[in-house]
């Protein structure tokens, strides 16, 4: 049985965890406004064109938590643990303190809070992913952005002075393997990390901003006003089956051909599913790993190149998989980078940062 003593001990550390719980959820503020707008636009489209059987936010409702709320906080606080108990040697009870103290999990548990909030976005997202054919009335410009590839690649489509030198199996594994899952691991934990660690209190709001801004204008806004399929689904759309064939032809025992034809089976069908919605340009897979090197050479400088060597590799692997067209990517990593930048000068010249930040820009 507890004494009173220490139940008032134990509350009051409870409170102060809370207070500083909703301390970051306050700095955090702008992220949640600019996620309620958002919505509140994709419910308002839903609405005016009757089309709920395209909202997606409920498939979210089970990968996300558990990816978020269960798989990820126990890899951060196993890793916390092995590296506290690593520094601080026999001092054990300190590194329990000091990874379980009121700030350190504070900061965990807002930063999970926000991810639940981005749970909403992903699914606003997909929903309005999905209303890009319904608004634009179609794929129109797959034609010409695949003669656009053609002409600024001396003739031909990327894909064909690709498969000369990797049109193996296994290079075909190993790319599908990094597209999707090492790049997903990349992306998602760095999403993480930035939204629960405090090492990141001088970068997240302009983290997140940005992380919405590739999914939002990326994928949503330049997506709708170019919509096109991808080479996977050019014949479909264009009535052209030959001009990919032999393309699709290698692919057609991979992971990549399989999903493919899982979002064209969703579209025909005219329903919603997780991480459906097609459209090919501009590439949000390029821009989600354009903003992260970014941010990774802006923090490392020396990691620059290796940087930018990953991204050329997933812009590559975009084309290579029969995702994309060249520009997809190209039109991507300009676009995020130029973006990165203005935000980066804008929030230098308004002073426009978290009140906590302290180590990502090299100031204790």
């Amino acid at each position: 049985m507890i004494s009173a003593p220490e139940n008032t001990t134990v509350k009051s550390r409870l409170l102060a965890l809370w207070r500083e719980m909703l301390a970051h959820m306050r700095c955090d503020g702008a992220v949640y406004a600019c996620v309620a707008i958002y919505t509140l636009i994709c419910f308002g489209v839903l609405q005016f064109y009757g089309r709920w059987d395209q909202s997606s936010h409920t498939l979210y409702f089970v990968q996300w938590p558990l990816l978020f709320l269960w798989f990820m906080p126990m890899m951060a606080i196993t890793f916390d643990l092995v590296c506290g108990i690593h520094r601080f040697g026999g001092n054990r009870g300190r590194a329990y303190r000091r990874f379980f103290g009121a700030k350190r999990l504070a900061r965990l548990f807002a930063g999970m809070v926000l991810l639940m909030a981005l749970m909403i976005f992903q699914g606003s997202f997909t929903s309005l992913k999905n209303m890009l054919p319904i608004l634009a009335d179609g794929f129109r410009y797959d034609t010409l952005h695949a003669d656009i590839d053609r002409y600024i690649h001396f003739g031909y489509d990327p894909w064909r002075l690709l498969y000369p030198l990797a049109g193996h199996p296994i290079v075909l594994a190993i790319l599908e393997w990094n597209y999707s899952v090492l790049w997903f691991v990349i992306c998602f934990a760095s999403l993480f990390f930035v939204a629960t660690s405090a090492w990141a209190d001088g970068i997240r709001t302009r983290y997140m901003l940005m992380f919405m801004f590739v999914w939002v204008f990326c994928g949503n806004v330049l997506a709708g006003l170019f919509l096109s399929a991808g080479p996977a689904f050019y014949g479909e759309v264009t009535g052209d089956h030959s001009r990919f064939a032999d393309q699709l032809a290698f692919l057609a025992d991979g992971q990549a051909r399989s999903f493919q034809l899982y979002l064209w089976q969703i579209y025909e069908n005219g329903s919603a599913g997780f991480g459906s919605g097609i459209s090919a340009f501009p590439s949000v897979h390029v821009g989600l790993i354009t903003m992260n090197a970014l941010f990774l050479s802006d923090r490392f400088p020396k990691l620059a190149w290796l940087a930018a060597a990953y991204t050329m590799l997933i812009v590559v692997s975009s084309v290579y998989l029969g995702w994309h067209y060249a520009i997809d990517g190209y039109v991507s990593v300009v676009v995020v980078a130029l973006a990165h930048g203005l935000l980066k000068s804008w929030e230098a010249r308004s002073q426009f940062r978290s009140p906590q930040a302290v180590l990502i820009d090299g100031k204790d």
